[in-house]
């Protein structure tokens, strides 16, 4: 089976290599990711640019808008870009830039350019401040998805009133024609982002970053029906998987672990809609 990675991350961000280096064990590198990637089929990935100005900054204030993938000169074949967005350089240098990359089909940025990414959480502004306007429009303009995080944060500086997938559903009704993406299916609020779809046609959720860590890890995750059928059970509830992205959020775990672990959530016959079909249409690749 081909897949889709919808979530990845391919940028020079401290906390990436330290996560590395302490918990998934993950080679985070040009080479790594392409052996990862044909390993396990991965022909395709979306990655969520991000980028800090000072070593271990993220969520750096003054990253500049957009934030792009910079771990090498070159991306990955088959990788598409989301720009990722910094509330406090929103300006109308970073808009016109923004646009210029969206028309110029991702050419300066390195890879398409499929959607943009707001770090709710990371950065303590609601999805539904004026501040993102702007980013919405954009969206609405070139008909990109619109990618948040949701749930927790991987950094001790989040806020998690930020990060909550209920803020979603304001958006959702506010830009009924804006494809939504809630990332990480808003862990550890998974039910609230599973109704957030349900109501709200245009919104979706990927099931990256449920997990952080290495192969053992995962594994004994894998092995705990009680952790497992928490998932399940939110999906069984949800109740549409064309509604439902894989993604990993890469280098947090190896792929090969990762897709383990979603292939015992997702019903077999779901399958070639959640691991490629559904990013294939929310993110026009």
């Amino acid at each position: 089976m081909k897949i889709i990675d919808a979530h990845v991350h391919y940028s020079d961000v401290f906390s990436f290599h330290e996560c590395t280096k302490e918990l998934s064990y993950v080679d985070y590198s040009f080479e790594g990711f392409i052996k990862e990637s044909k390993e396990n089929n991965v022909v395709r990935s979306v990655c969520m640019g991000l980028s800090e100005s000072t070593k271990g900054g993220f969520p750096d204030l003054n990253a500049q808008t957009p934030m792009l993938a910079n771990l090498t000169d070159k991306l990955p074949d088959g990788m598409a870009v989301c720009l990722g967005i910094n509330p406090h350089t929103i300006n109308d240098r970073s808009l016109g830039e923004i646009e210029e990359l969206i028309v110029a089909g991702g050419s300066k940025a390195g890879g398409d350019i499929v959607g943009m990414k707001i770090y709710a959480g990371y950065y303590h502004y609601y999805v539904t401040d004026p501040i993102y306007d702007p980013i919405y429009k954009l969206a609405e303009k070139h008909d990109i998805t619109i990618v948040v995080h949701t749930g927790e944060t991987f950094s001790e500086r989040g806020l998690l009133k930020y990060s909550h997938p209920l803020k979603l559903d304001e958006i959702a009704v506010a830009h009924p024609d804006v494809r939504i993406v809630a990332c990480h299916m808003g862990v550890p609020w998974i039910f609230d982002a599973a109704e957030i779809c349900i109501k709200n046609k245009n919104v979706h959720v990927d099931i990256s970053g449920i997990l952080v860590g290495g192969p053992d890890f995962i594994q004994n995750k894998v092995d705990n029906q009680l952790f497992m059928d928490r998932y399940r059970q939110a999906l069984i509830f949800l109740d549409n998987y064309e509604k439902v992205l894989y993604g990993t959020d890469w280098p947090l775990v190896p792929m090969n672990s990762y897709i383990n672990l979603c292939k015992n959530i997702i019903p077999p016959e779901e399958h070639q809609k959640v691991f490629y079909d559904n990013a294939k249409r929310v993110y026009k690749l």
